[in-house]
């Protein structure tokens, strides 16, 4: 019996599932296909032996990353700043996606998402350099308009206490607009009659975001929240290797497992190591997305992911 409603949802839905094909096709290749590569974490791979051929030595790869000095720092700065990235974003793009709901003109709209939309396209090494003109030591803007106000140049790349702002600041206007545009297209799904019954009985502007708008996006706000908290043992290596220009002088801020990783596969070129670090947060983040939707599913079944 349920073979047969299977196979009547699939022709029912054949269309819809043909769309979601090339999506399917390429998470397989890209995302299912390399997990046989993990078996590199319990070997010691050489080039000319191959990920079969190379020797198994067990757990002593994650012993690299276990066992480092700097494991607390890195730990710390990885979930720190992916915490405030997930907070800030959510809190950040829900905000815009209320005001692009305000805006009645089509053209002043469509005007607005392009630009918010557009940083998320750069690549961090163009915002690099950007920043780099801006948060230059010695012509930067920003030491300018310092010097402009009589106060001291400040040396950004060599001070490690002004990046845990810069980091969070740069994230949010590179990736707001994506998540803003993903709320605002969850306020269009909302009927308007709840709308006009509440302007009808006299609500305030407040009283419609907080009593509808919002609650309505509480369903998208939780899914992408769990998905976010997935990845919070992976930083953008773009982020944190590229804006501050890897200065060693700043490590205590911006320094972060994926950060660590990288420049020590430069270092030893140990890939064992680095294939035990990457499938060590893939398996925190599994269980982290496990552990948040279970908590999500006691409180409020209809906001679970699953």
């Amino acid at each position: 019996m349920q073979l047969r409603e299977l196979r009547k949802d699939f022709r029912k839905n054949k269309v819809l599932l043909a769309l979601t094909l090339p999506l399917v096709i390429y998470v397989f290749i890209f995302s299912y296909v390399p997990m046989f590569g993990a078996i590199v974490a319990f070997k010691r791979y050489q080039f000319n032996k191959g990920i079969l051929g190379s020797d198994w030595v067990g757990l002593s790869n994650f012993k690299f990353l276990f066992e480092s000095p700097d494991l607390w720092r890195i730990v710390r700065n990885t979930l720190g700043y992916n915490t405030v990235f997930i907070i800030l974003n959510l809190l950040g793009s829900v905000f815009v996606a209320l005001l692009l709901y305000e805006i009645t003109s089509k053209k002043l709209l469509k005007v607005y998402q392009s630009i918010m939309f557009y940083p998320h396209f750069l690549s961090w090494v163009v915002v690099a350099y950007m920043a780099y003109a801006f948060l230059n030591p010695r012509s930067g803007m920003l030491n300018q308009w310092l010097s402009d106000l009589g106060l001291g140049a400040v040396d950004w790349y060599n001070k490690s206490g002004p990046w845990i702002y810069i980091m969070p600041l740069a994230n949010m206007w590179k990736e707001i607009g994506v998540s803003a545009i993903i709320y605002y297209a969850g306020l269009l799904g909302v009927d308007p009659t709840y709308y006009e019954a509440a302007k009808i009985d006299g609500a305030s502007k407040w009283k419609i975001i907080t009593k509808i708008s919002v609650p309505f996006l509480y369903p998208l706000m939780t899914i992408l929240t769990i998905l976010a908290i997935g990845h919070i043992f992976s930083a953008d290596f773009g982020l944190f290797y590229q804006l501050p220009m890897n200065s060693p002088t700043i490590f205590s801020s911006t320094d972060v497992i994926d950060t660590y990783i990288f420049r020590a596969l430069i270092d030893n070129g140990n890939i064992g190591m680095s294939s035990a670090a990457g499938l060590t947060k893939s398996i925190l983040g599994l269980l982290l997305v496990l552990g948040t939707n279970a908590v999500v599913r006691k409180i409020n079944s209809d906001n679970s992911l699953f």
